[in-house]
Order: structure tokens, then sequence, then C-alpha cells
């Protein structure tokens, strides 16, 4: 008695994948349409991952240069909450404190600024005039755009010094020349760079505390003042600043740090990644949901070739890997593509924003990673379906 053996149909991987690129080249506008729905839901992962990690590496640089120790201390200005001036005594009692590193006291003078004494055809709006010391610079981590800061002779004099807006609006571009502030020509010794923890200075044109006095009346008593501390004693410097301010009335106080606005402007921004993330996941299903469609599609126009493949001894593995490999090709080059697209989004957004660019590696691995989960998902309803057509049924349909 003899045993005959059973030959089983083989196909090697080189042939399911060749015959799997053929499929889909035939159909070269369809299938770049389904990669396309693929390839924007990755693109827009990888550029909200990249470029919100980018613009948090932008912050945090920021926050290093600036220092988070900065604190501010107003005068309430609120309903029963005083004239919005501190105690005479405000900056001498601050700096008795032990963290305190540096103490700047800014007060406000009701003048006007001028670029001529033609009044009525000179004024520029919008710039105020402040009370400054010599330690404002030093508090506020504050750079000259050009010439000099006041300093113990200058300050005695009818001198300024121009904040960063305050000089655009007036048209000076480097220092020297004069302003008519106050119905007094003061000389323009120093122009300010931007001011990023105070950003009223700005537009404000700075005077020395003798000048003040002299030439505009000052009372000499400030309105605001600008505290750095040791940065591990932050928050008890502040819980003890209203109270050493002004002690009879602490309520009256404000007590702010300007680099909270930083962090809040974070927390915003990481509210808003979660929300593009989101979209993006919806237009990577859709994109899923589009390859499904035309893998469906493909298995109901290409019966006569299911059922002629079967008939010549294709077994019903090799039309479902067939079908499943087109779906994971589809899938692969949309993930390609959209992290290149993604990639490419963040450099260009970051360049324009002078950002460094940091794209994490889980956005490119996981973006690939992803798409190829999507298609073969989405790829294995039409592989089963094909798979299970007879040969006799699928050539009789065609």
């Amino acid at each position: 008695m003899t045993t005959q053996g059973i030959v089983r149909s083989r196909m090697h991987g080189s042939d399911v994948m060749r015959t799997a690129v053929v499929g889909l080249r035939t159909r070269l506008m369809r299938a770049t349409l389904s990669a396309l729905g693929i390839m924007i839901g990755i693109a827009s992962l990888v550029a909200v991952l990249g470029l919100s990690e980018s613009s948090k590496s932008d912050l945090i640089s920021q926050l290093d240069r600036l220092g988070t120790n900065l604190v501010v201390v107003q005068a309430g200005t609120g309903i029963g909450l005083g004239t919005g001036e501190l105690p005479e005594t405000a900056a001498v009692m601050v700096e008795r404190i032990g963290p305190v590193d540096d103490v700047s006291a800014v007060g406000d003078v009701d003048a006007n600024v001028y670029r001529t004494d033609i009044v009525p055809s000179s004024r520029s709006g919008g710039i105020s005039v402040k009370v400054v010391d010599q330690n404002l610079l030093g508090a506020l981590g504050g750079e000259l755009a050009s010439g000099r800061f006041l300093d113990d002779a200058s300050s005695e004099y009818p001198t300024t010094v121009l904040g960063a807006v305050a000089a655009e609006r007036l048209g000076f571009t480097e220092a020297g020349g004069k302003v008519y502030l106050g119905g007094q020509w003061f000389a323009v010794i120093g122009i300010l760079e931007p001011l990023e923890l105070s950003s009223n200075l700005d537009r404000a044109a700075l005077v020395g505390i003798g000048a003040a006095e002299t030439y505009l009346d000052d009372d000499g008593v400030a309105s605001a003042l600008y505290v750095r501390t040791d940065p591990d004693w932050v928050d008890p410097v502040m819980g003890v600043l209203p109270a050493t301010v002004n002690p009879e009335n602490p309520d009256q106080v404000e007590v702010s740090r300007p680099t909270d606005a930083l962090e809040a402007r974070s927390a915003a921004e990481s509210a808003f990644t979660a929300l593009f993330l989101g979209l993006g996941g919806v237009a990577l299903l859709v994109g899923g949901v589009g390859i499904a469609n035309v893998m469906v599609i493909s298995v109901l126009e290409r019966r006569g070739e299911i059922g002629l493949r079967r008939a010549l001894g294709a077994t019903r593995r090799h039309v479902a890997l067939q079908f499943l490999l087109e779906a994971l090709l589809l899938a692969l080059v949309g993930g390609v593509g959209g992290v290149a697209m993604g990639a490419g989004v963040t450099y260009g957004y970051a360049a324009i924003r002078g950002w460094a660019v940091l794209i994490p590696p889980i956005a490119l691995i996981g973006g690939v990673a992803a798409a190829v989960i999507i298609g073969a998902v989405a790829g294995l309803y039409p592989a089963v379906r094909a798979a299970r057509l007879s040969p006799t049924e699928a050539l009789h349909t065609t």
C-alpha cells in the first residue's frame, strides 16, 4: 500500500510583494488618494507634537534666560485699594528681606513727551514717563540697544533713556538728540532693547530720580517695585512682601510674578496641543476608513482575478496576504510621507518663529507605526472577504 503525498501550493514572500505592488500600480490614482488620507493624519500628529516640543523648548530657554525669580510689587488700584502709590519706605523695607538680591523702584510722572517743542503737531501718543533708579536694568535683566543707562551723574540732569517702543514712535534709532518732555528739553542718552518681563516700560521715557524732582516736580513715591530674590525663596518672599511693604494695609499691595504669564501661555498651548492631536487622530481614522473602502471596492472589482488565481492553485492564505499587504503598503507610504510632511511643517514654522527645532522620536517612529497598524486593521476585512471567495463563485460572477 502506498501513500501519495499532498503537494501544497507555495508562494514566496517576494512573489506576494510583487503581486501586491502590481495590484496597486494598476489603480495608481485611487491608491494615491487613499495614501493621502493617511499622510494628512500622520502629518498632523507629527507637526503638532513637533511644534509643541519646539515651543516648550523655546519657553524653557526663555525662562532660563529671564529667570523666574523676579517679583513685581504694586499698589492696588481698585475700589477701596488706595491711590496706586506705595509707601515711601517700601523699597528700603523690601531690601531688608534676607533672600532679596536686588530692588528697583519705578514711579509715574504726569508729563507728556514730544518730538519737538511744536507741541500740537509733534506729540507721540501712548508714551508715559517713568522715574527709575540705576538698579532697573539689573533687576529686569535688560540690555541697551544704543547709548548708556542712567548713572549717578546723568540721573541729576535732564536726560532720558527711551524704551524700545517709545524710541520707535519718536523716530529714534540710536542714542543722541533731544525730546521735549514735561516742558523741558531732555537729552536722549540711551535706548533699551525690548523688556520681556516688563513691556510697559517699552512704551516709556525713563528719567532719573534727581532730574524728576528738579525738573518735573516728582514727589518721589514709587508705583511699583521690581524685586529679584533667591530662586529657592520666591514663594516665601512673595508671601511676606505685602506686610513688609505696607504693614498697616497689606491687602492694598499686589504681588505678582511676570513669568507666570509665560507659564500660563504654555498651559494654554498644551490644551490646544491636546485638541489638535485629537483632530489629527480623527484625520488618521478617516484615512483608515478610506483605505478599507478602497480595498473593499478592489475586492469587488477583482473577483475574476481572485477566481483565476484560486483556480491555478493559490490558497486562501495567498489571496488574504496579497490584499492585506496592499493595504499595508498604502498605509506605509502614507505614514512615511506624513512623517516627512509633518517634519517639514515643523522646521518651516520653527524657522519663522526663531525656535530650535525639536521633534520627539516617538512622533517619527510612532507615526509610521500608527499608519501601519491602521493599514492592517483597515485591510483585514477586505483580505478575509477576498480569501473566502471560492474559485467557481468568483469566476461565475465575472
